[in-house]
């Protein structure tokens, strides 16, 4: 473990100097409004959610008058990011739970909770995992915490970092690893190193300043691989505009 906390420390340092402007973003909204871009965020593109976010904002005036929509008007203002008619009925239980429990519709009460105490209670709404929970936590809260997308899971067993076969198993397994302070830090850089060099596909291996680190049993075949049609690098996160 120990041997694996420092290789986690030097791929934080190589990735700074790759991306080095690279800072954790915390949003000024309530807590639920990153809960809900981060349920639309799922299976689909961060650009076509965003939209989605937006029209939902613009269509409604509250997530109260949301919670009241039919399911079918939810669902035609967020189609764009597809799954709409899925999404739609969990954010409408997700707001009719909310409600029940809370006065206002709302989830800044949540702030003076602990981390492990926001998990249990996020948890426990349906269609809400470790991931989304993560994601409100680092980019909602601004705490210190790594969430695991399919991406992020990808990369560190492509490291060597863990060698799980879910995100969630990827989550328990290396969140102690991870130097507090650089947890939601080391989740950004990786994102932003899956879009520009480590990609599910046609990995850019020639490229990588971690090539010594990595254990990709595969990163030789990728060496010589030629970018120079690859678009340029995607910055665009939906948290970060929530």
């Amino acid at each position: 473990m120990k041997l694996v906390s420092q290789k986690i420390r030097k791929i934080i340092k190589l990735l700074e100097k790759e991306f080095p402007d690279t800072k954790p973003y915390i949003s000024k909204t309530d807590p639920l409004d990153v809960l809900i871009a981060t349920i639309l965020s799922q299976n689909t593109t961060d650009k076509a959610s965003f939209r989605a976010y937006e029209n939902l904002k613009k269509d409604f005036r509250s997530w109260r008058e949301v919670k009241n929509a039919p399911v079918r008007h939810i669902a035609r203002s967020i189609k764009t990011c597809g799954l709409g008619n899925q999404k739609a009925k969990a954010i409408k239980k997700l707001l009719n739970k909310i409600s029940d429990s809370n006065k206002e519709l709302s989830l800044n009460d949540i702030r003076d909770l602990d981390n492990e105490e926001i998990y249990k209670k996020l948890l426990g709404f349906e269609g809400v995992g470790i991931k989304t929970v993560s994601c409100v936590l680092a980019f909602g809260l601004g705490r210190d915490v790594f969430p695991v997308d399919t991406h992020v899971h990808r990369i560190v067993n492509r490291l060597g970092l863990v060698k799980t076969s879910s995100p969630d198993k990827t989550f328990y397994e290396i969140k102690d690893l991870i130097p507090d302070g650089k947890k939601f830090l080391f989740h950004r850089l990786l994102i932003r190193y899956g879009r520009k060099i480590c990609r599910a596909s046609r990995p850019l291996c020639g490229r990588c300043r971690l090539y010594e680190l990595c254990e990709f049993p595969y990163k030789s075949q990728f060496i010589n691989l030629n970018d120079s049609s690859i678009p340029k690098e995607n910055n665009f996160i939906i948290l970060e505009h929530v």
